[in-house]
């Protein structure tokens, strides 16, 4: 594998992050009950967040899981600042905020001498050229990845949220010391979905992500245990 120094462990598990991309709790919990040890590192998102997810994801906390909350914070540098305290709290692994300058910093500050690791947010996996012409960018999705990366590593981000087709340039952009986390992670075969610019989990590990997420895949599965190891032993050949 491509740089990642500071990467997480070696634990196949701890770099494949099962995303609870689910409509309520009880459908979390009955997940994360099916899964078991297979996994240990969760995200949770703005859905379930909605739907009661700060407590359970309190609760993965002190059950020893990781978790990694994807709240995309963009907002007023006080406001980001605030929230991005509450969040260091609660003992979270992992933050997401837009890859604006200000919040970057806001968040930054905000998150000092806790143990929360902040991810920017360069371009969404779902937009290709064409959706960020649409939404007033010049240049293409590498150009907007590049600049935004660039800026994040200035502001003090720990790591980048991009797609899989980013992480071999961002790396070489940045070096080692960044932690570079993949959406759109797709095993060979499966449904690409909403995503635009995925890969598989071995050529993302190669490329030089450090961790991958993973939803559908793991969770819409028959057996979504079997998927979890399958993915989980498909990372552990590709480190």
């Amino acid at each position: 594998m491509t740089g990642a120094t500071n990467a997480l462990a070696q634990d196949p598990r701890d770099r494949m992050i099962v995303a609870l991309d689910l409509p309520s709790v009880a459908d979390a919990e009955a997940m994360t009950a099916r899964l078991g040890e297979a996994v240990s590192f969760y995200k949770v998102g703005l859905e379930l967040m909605y739907a009661g997810g700060l407590d359970f994801a309190r609760r993965l906390i002190g059950e020893g899981k990781k978790v990694f909350l994807d709240l995309k914070f963009h907002d007023i540098p006080n406001t980001v600042s605030r929230a991005t305290e509450q969040v260091a709290r609660l003992g979270a692994a992992y933050l997401t905020v837009h890859a604006y300058p200000q919040t970057m910093r806001a968040a930054v500050a905000a998150s000092q001498g806790s143990g929360l690791k902040l991810l920017a947010v360069t371009v969404m996996t779902s937009y290709d050229d064409a959706d960020i012409a649409e939404a007033g960018y010049a240049g293409t999705v590498k150009d907007l990845v590049a600049r935004r990366a660039r800026q994040a590593q200035e502001a003090g981000v720990a790591g980048l949220i991009l797609s899989p087709e980013e992480v071999a340039a961002a790396r070489a952009l940045l070096g080692p010391g960044m932690d570079l986390v993949t959406p759109g992670i797709r095993p060979a075969g499966a449904a690409l979905g909403d995503q635009k610019r995925a890969a598989t989990p071995a050529s993302a590990i190669q490329a030089g992500a450090t961790a991958l997420v993973i939803g559908r895949p793991v969770t819409q599965a028959s057996d979504p245990r079997a998927a979890a190891e399958a993915i989980a032993a498909e990372i552990a050949g590709a480190l």
